[in-house]
């Protein structure tokens, strides 16, 4: 299989020899069944090193244009996104939404390991920003735990818009597993789903000593990338 191919043949060994990274809370990676990583989201990068760190196969939920290119470069970024275990989902939102949570669904309940980022975004500025539910939603529903986990200076590895890392060491850090089945068959409860989603935030910031910031990153994007608008129009 690719993915483990690229892992432990192709491109593991090379990674662990340049970034040589460390890892926390390894005892907190269950051996088998459905689960859920929920990590904060700094980088690219951040979907390479964590299932590199991982003996078990992670899966991840990515947007589809990534599987949707044309010619030579969309084949090959196509068979990367496929090879280090990502899942095309259209994350355009309403039916898409669905889709997304149905996708998730489907690993969860085959026993395997899925990765998401609550955040919905790569962090604009390095802070901790406000979960969305859809982890919460899966987490209850599937009746699976939630391991947080921090990852660390992949921000400083691999800025936003750059496409060849810095060779730096790298931190990932596990958590407890959160257990949610006290809210069993309240998926549809809003109100549980963001209590359930703001502990597992709150456990991230503790895990990854970001700051936290009460709004979704999109929403930070949107209002920087405004701002940048209204200065070049000035």
């Amino acid at each position: 299989m690719l993915y483990w191919l690229l892992k432990t043949v192709v491109l593991g060994p090379v990674l662990k020899v340049l970034f040589r990274p460390w890892v926390e809370g390894e005892e907190h990676i269950p051996d088998a069944g459905g689960v859920i990583f929920a990590s904060n989201h700094l980088s690219f990068s951040d979907s390479i090193f964590l299932p590199l760190v991982v003996p078990r196969k992670m899966t991840f939920l990515a947007k589809a244009d990534y599987f949707t290119g044309t010619g030579l470069k969309g084949r090959l970024t196509k068979m990367f996104f496929t090879g280090v275990g990502q899942l095309p989902v259209d994350r355009s939102g309403g039916r898409a939404s669905s889709a997304a949570l149905d996708a998730g669904l489907k690993v969860l309940r085959a026993g395997d390991i899925l990765g998401l980022y609550p955040e919905g975004t790569r962090s604009p500025d390095g802070r901790l920003y406000k979960g969305k539910t859809g982890v919460a939603r899966m987490a209850i529903e599937a009746g699976v735990p939630v391991v947080p986990v921090a990852m660390i200076n992949t921000d400083k590895v691999q800025p936003t818009g750059t496409v060849i890392p810095k060779i730096q060491r790298v931190g990932i850090r596990f958590g407890a597993p959160l257990d949610f089945s006290r809210y069993a068959g309240l998926e549809e409860d809003r109100f549980v789903l963001r209590s359930a989603t703001d502990e597992i935030m709150y456990s991230l910031m503790e895990l990854s000593g970001q700051e936290y910031v009460d709004m979704y990153a999109a929403q930070m994007k949107d209002s920087l990338k405004a701002k940048k608008a209204g200065t070049t129009s000035t």
